[in-house]
């Protein structure tokens, strides 16, 4: 199962500068998702995130690879896009980065659901580039209803 940009944007709260999922590549509902990240010199946070030497933040790598869970919570759930909740952090373990992802750099996320307990995922994540661990972290989070406008 893939999606495109349009789909994934109908799964995820996420607008520009924080919508870090460019594209779902593969999905085995109930197991693992694989995302896409296209890193550009663009990013909102380059200039900062270092002067002369543009680095993503790690912080960002995570958030990339809680957003490819969410989705795979949702599909997972069969939840359609009118009645999706938002999934929220409730804890990172074992967060460690290997190497630095740069401007050109496509991040290819990783998760698989470890397991669902109580309303509570826990996930394991992976980010490469060009096929080498560039980050790697467990992940918890909760699904929560939608919020009511």
């Amino acid at each position: 199962m893939t999606m495109e940009i349009e789909e994934v944007m109908q799964y995820l709260p996420h607008r520009y500068p924080f919508l870090l999922i460019d594209r779902i590549v593969e999905m085995e509902l109930g197991k693992s998702v694989t995302a896409i990240k296209n890193v550009t010199i663009n990013e909102p946070f380059f200039p900062g995130h270092f002067p002369g030497a543009p680095v993503m933040p790690g912080v960002l790598i995570l958030e990339a690879m809680a957003q490819a869970a969410a989705i795979l919570s949702f599909k997972t759930k069969n939840y359609a896009p009118e009645d999706i909740g938002i999934v929220y952090f409730a804890g990172i373990d074992g967060a460690r980065f290997k190497k630095p992802v740069k401007p050109g750099d496509q991040l290819v996320l990783k998760v698989e659901i470890v397991r669902e307990m109580r309303g509570i995922w826990k996930y394991k994540g992976r980010a490469e580039v060009d096929g080498v661990l560039a980050a790697e972290a467990e992940l918890m989070a909760t699904l929560r209803d939608k919020p009511q406008a």
